[in-house]
C-alpha cells in the first residue's frame, strides 16, 4: 500500500510538470487547471456580479467600522486654517510652510496667515533645472545607457519634492506672504507646465552633453534664462521687496514697513532650517540607528541631499510625542493611499476588508511591502496631534492636510496608531527634542543610497 501512494504521487507530480510548457509558459494543461479555480459558486457570481458595475473600494467598505472616530485629542498644536495645492504636487512645500505658518500665527497672535507657496515653488522649479543641467555637464562623459544618465533624463524635473527643499529654498530666497505673490492657474495646476519644462530641459541636455565644460558652463546660464522666462509666463514675477501690515486678532493694526523676502523670514521666523531639524525615518527594510543619504534627491545644486536617521517606530513616537506636547508641528509624510476613507477623513487599517471581499489574504509586513514596492511615501502633510491613553500611549494621531478644509475631517487627517505604524515613514523634528543618543548617530558616515531607489520618490 506505501509503495503504490508513492507512485502515486510521483505520477500526480509528473502530470503537474507536464502542465507548464517548457519555457515556463501557459500551457494548454495548465490554463484548464487554472481555469478551476473559479467555480462559479453563488459566492464568487455575487462578487462578480457586484465587480461588474461598483468600485472595488466601496464594496471593500468594512460595514463594521462605518461610524466616526473619536475625535477628540489629548494633545494638539494650535493651528489656524487648512490650505489648499489644488491640482499640484506641492504637498512637501505646503507642509514645510504649514509648520512655519502655525508657528507664526501662534507667536503673533494673528487671525490667519498664508505664506506664497508660489514665490517658493518659483524658485524651486529654478534650482531644480540648474541641478539637472549641472549634472547632465558633471556626468557628460558616462554613456546615455548609464544608470545615473537614464535616471537623470527620466527626472528631468517634476513640482514634488522633501524637507530639504524646504530648508534650502527658504534659507536662500526667504519667504513672502501670500497676499506679494498669489497662486496662479499653472501654479495650482502644473502638468502642463512641466510637461514643457521636461522638453526643453531634456533637450537642453542632450546639447550640453555635446560641449567642453566651459562653454556648457555659458551656455547653462542662457538655458537658464529662458526657463526663468517661462516660470515667469506661468508664475509671475517673484517680488525682491513688498509692503505688509501686520494685524492681530482684534483686527488692529500692528506694524506697516517695507521687507524683502528675507528681511520678512529673520523678522517673523529667524530660525536656521538646515541646522534646527532632524529628518527621521522608519524604514524596517534597512538596518535602524544609521544615517543615509540620497544621492541628487535634494532641491538645490549647492545645496544638501536628503539625509536622514533610520529608527524604529517606538522611537519615531517618542520624538513625535514630545514635539506634539510643546506645541510644535512636524512635517510628516506617508503612504496615504492605503486604508482611506475619505469621506470620513480616516486612516484606518479596518475601513477596508478587501481579504473577505476576495477570498484571499495579505500576510505582507511592513518591511515586506517596502522591499517589493507595494508601499512606500507618496504625500506629505502636517502632523499637529495625538491622543494618548493613561500610559501615555498613542490611541490615534491627525494631520492638517493640504486638499482644502472641505477635504476629509474638516480638512485634516485622523489616523490610528496601528495605521500610523504600518504607513507611516518620516517625521522632521526639531533638534531640541531629539535625545542625545540619536542626534550621536548623525557623527557616522552617512551610507549612500542611489537617486534611483523607490522609497525615495518625491512626495506630492
Amino acid at each position: 500500500m506505501k509503495r503504490l501512494f508513492i507512485c502515486a504521487a510521483l505520477l500526480l507530480g509528473a502530470l503537474s510538470a507536464s502542465a507548464q510548457s517548457k519555457d515556463g509558459g501557459i500551457s494548454a494543461d495548465m490554463l484548464g487547471k487554472i481555469r478551476e479555480g473559479y467555480a462559479a459558486t453563488p459566492e464568487q457570481k455575487a462578487v462578480k456580479n457586484a465587480l461588474a458595475s461598483t468600485s472595488i473600494a466601496t464594496l471593500a467598505i468594512n460595514g463594521d467600522n462605518l461610524a466616526m472616530c473619536d475625535t477628540h485629542f489629548s494633545h494638539r498644536v494650535k493651528t489656524v486654517g487648512i490650505t489648499d495645492q489644488e491640482s499640484s504636487g506641492r504637498c512637501w512645500l505646503f507642509t514645510g510652510l504649514n509648520v512655519l505658518r502655525a508657528k507664526m500665527i501662534d507667536k503673533y497672535d494673528l487671525a490667519g496667515f498664508e505664506f506664497s507657496q508660489n514665490y517658493n515653488s518659483f524658485y524651486d522649479l529654478l534650482e531644480k533645472s540648474n541641478l539637472f543641467l549641472q549634472a547632465i555637464i558633471d556626468n557628460r562623459d558616462l554613456p546615455l545607457t548609464d544608470r545615473k544618465v537614464d535616471w537623470l533624463l527620466k527626472n528631468p524635473i517634476g513640482d514634488g519634492g522633501q524637507f530639504t527643499g524646504v530648508s534650502n529654498l527658504i534659507m536662500k530666497y526667504g519667504v513672502v506672504p501670500k497676499s506679494a505673490m498669489p497662486e496662479t492657474y499653472q501654479s495650482n495646476n502644473t502638468s502642463n507646465m512641466t510637461m514643457i519644462l521636461k522638453l526643453k530641459l531634456r533637450e537642453f541636455a542632450l546639447e550640453l552633453r555635446e560641449l567642453k565644460p566651459a562653454k556648457a558652463a555659458e551656455r547653462k546660464v542662457e538655458m537658464l534664462t529662458e526657463i526663468y522666462r517661462i516660470l515667469v509666463e506661468c508664475l509671475g514675477v517673484p517680488p525682491t521687496e513688498f509692503e505688509w501690515a501686520r494685524y492681530n486678532k482684534q483686527g488692529e493694526l500692528v506694524s506697516s514697513k517695507k521687507y524683502t523676502p528675507k528681511s520678512f523670514y529673520e523678522e517673523y521666523i529667524g530660525e536656521d532650517l538646515e541646522k534646527n531639524y532632524i529628518m527621521i525615518m522608519n524604514d524596517p527594510s534597512r538596518e535602524y540607528n544609521k544615517v543615509y543619504e540620497i544621492e541628487y534627491d535634494r532641491h538645490v545644486y549647492d545645496g544638501e541631499n536628503w539625509l536622514y536617521i533610520n529608527l524604529p517606530i517606538e522611537r519615531v513616537k517618542e520624538l513625535a510625542i514630545a514635539s506634539i506636547k510643546d506645541n510644535t508641528a512636524m512635517y510628516f509624510s506617508c503612504d496615504v493611499g492605503k486604508f482611506f476613507d475619505r469621506k470620513k477623513g480616516t486612516l484606518d487599517l479596518a475601513n477596508f476588508d478587501y481579504a473577505s471581499l476576495f477570498n484571499t489574504s495579505f500576510p505582507m509586513d511592513k518591511k515586506q511591502r517596502i522591499q517589493t514596492f507595494s508601499s512606500g511615501s507618496s504625500h506629505a502633510m502636517t502632523l499637529i496631534a495625538v491622543d494618548l491613553d493613561a500610559e501615555g500611549k498613542a490611541k490615534k494621531w491627525m494631520v492638517e492636510n493640504s486638499w482644502g478644509a472641505a477635504s476629509g475631517y474638516k480638512g485634516c487627517v485622523i489616523m490610528t496608531d496601528e495605521w500610523f505604524e504600518e504607513y507611516m515613514f518620516r517625521v522632521v523634528v526639531e533638534r531640541k527634542y531629539v535625545p542625545e543618543d540619536i542626534l550621536k548617530l548623525l557623527e557616522q558616515k552617512p551610507i549612500m543610497l542611489p537617486a534611483w531607489d523607490p522609497m525615495f520618490a518625491p512626495e506630492e
